[in-house]
């Protein structure tokens, strides 16, 4: 039951993000032109716009966007009402799709940092307690610090990989 919450959680904040990424760009794009929709230009200006702004906001490795004509290509999938525009509903499905690949990437990439970093640390503080030098202050160290100190290193060492 508390797997199915979480997950269901998950997608909610998922969902509540996509909305408000996509529901900002409208409003800019339609605020500045007066149209109820977004033309393929404005569209593809506002996907570099998603990508730098996920680039800049998530953790883990730089996401390219998308080509010109696979944005073409989906802004046709995501146009219901067939007008050569997206409005507001077409969007944010349009943003859905658009992004899908991304959050899983990014949630798998937290996940093992932060759940197998921590299992990690304290593996490597029970082997290093017994090294000469550095053992009687890894023993002086809380567990919860010295864990949060591996976590730390292993998210700079996967950032400076990137």
């Amino acid at each position: 039951m508390g797997q199915i919450l979480e997950k269901l959680q998950g997608k909610q904040w998922r969902e509540k993000q996509i909305r408000k990424i996509s529901d900002r760009v409208f409003d800019y794009y339609t605020n500045e032109s007066g149209r109820a929709n977004m033309t393929f230009e404005e569209l593809y200006i506002a996907v570099l716009l998603i990508y730098n702004d996920i680039n800049k906001r998530l953790p883990g490795p730089h996401f390219d966007p998308p080509k010109k004509d696979q944005i073409k290509t989906l802004m046709q999938e995501c146009d219901m009402d067939l007008n050569g525009g997206l409005d507001r509903e077409e969007l944010e499905e349009f943003v859905t799709r658009l992004t899908a690949d991304t959050f899983v990437y990014v949630t798998q990439g937290l996940i093992i940092t932060l759940a197998v970093a921590p299992t990690v640390a304290i593996a490597t503080k029970r082997t290093t307690e017994g090294v000469p030098g550095i053992g009687k202050v890894v023993q002086k160290l809380p567990t919860s610090i010295y864990a949060s100190l591996i976590t730390m290193g292993i998210m700079m060492i996967q950032k400076a990989s990137e």
